[in-house]
């Protein structure tokens, strides 16, 4: 049996549960594992959802919240926390007090607000909780364009132009780095990502791939960002090697048949050898666990 390294980076994932397995937590200890660290988790809620839709959430009491988080970091050595579905403002402030307790390297934070299928995910009452406690805990966070929009009260936007006018707003955030996602702007023939920091706007541009299967995607694309932030990367680089993740994934998610639906992303698309030579990280001595 192969053995782990000590040194392997870890990485907790704060999420819901998508029986469904192609989003939420799943989604997340997939891409984790995929890129090369080890996923632990802390469940907030529990959805009954599959490729069609959610058909019910129930939230995990704050408390127990907590005690996952408590057991979590007094035992690993948690480099950095990808944070998605919270559902409510009970369960944002258990974790913001725990994340101020514990004091992780690195946070991103996918403000999950809405599923592929368009089932809410966040109550709007929770929006202004998930902005004060939250946002200024996180290293960057990772909205679509509709998450965009409901952060700061506006219309999603329809057009890159229109995408690239929210940056002035985006930066009045209490954090320090927004990843705009403009996958959402089908009619561009490709999908233009902005990494937005007070002093610099950074553009990731990939072709855009014709499928239906894109459940997760959000999900896959903010674990990758930790699990390369864990392995010693810069922001920039981590969302480099990120982006290039998530669109192998997407390229193979039709070779999958799962659902009737928006099925996943192929996770596990790649071979070692070939996310080595796609997407380098800088600490080449930790081996990559799949």
């Amino acid at each position: 049996m192969a053995t782990i390294s000590q040194n392997t980076p870890i990485v907790l994932t704060i999420a819901g549960s998508d029986s469904g397995g192609g989003a939420g937590i799943q989604a997340d200890i997939k891409a984790i594992s995929a890129t090369g660290a080890y996923a632990c988790s802390v469940i907030t809620a529990l959805t009954a959802q599959n490729t069609q839709g959610v058909t019910g959430i129930l939230g995990i009491d704050p408390e127990f919240v907590k005690a996952q988080l408590d057991a979590v970091f007094t035992d690993l050595n948690v480099v950095a926390v990808k944070i998605g579905m919270l559902a409510d403002a009970n369960i944002i402030g258990a974790v913001a007090e725990k994340l101020r307790e514990y004091q992780p390297k690195f946070v991103v934070l996918d403000p999950v607000m809405v599923a592929t299928s368009g089932d809410l995910l966040l109550e709007n009452s929770a929006i202004d909780a998930l902005k004060s406690e939250l946002l200024p805990l996180a290293t960057v966070i990772t909205p679509n364009l509709p998450e965009g929009a409901a952060l700061l009260g506006t219309d999603v936007p329809q057009s890159q132009q229109q995408m690239e006018a929210l940056i002035d707003s985006l930066r009045s955030l209490e954090t320090p780095a927004i990843l705009l996602k403009g996958g959402h702007l089908e009619s561009e023939k490709s999908s233009n990502d902005l990494l937005i920091t007070a002093e610099d706007v950074e553009h990731f541009e990939t072709k855009r791939i014709a499928t239906k299967n894109t459940h997760g995607t959000g999900c896959t694309l903010s674990s990758a960002i930790a699990s390369f932030l864990a392995q010693g990367n810069g922001l920039s680089d981590a969302v480099k090697h990120g982006k290039a993740y998530i669109t192998q994934a997407i390229a193979h998610a039709d070779k999958l048949d799962i659902g009737k639906g928006h099925g996943p992303v192929h996770h596990f698309s790649r071979s070692i050898k070939t996310l080595n030579a796609m997407t380098p990280i800088r600490i080449q001595a930790r081996p990559l666990l799949i």
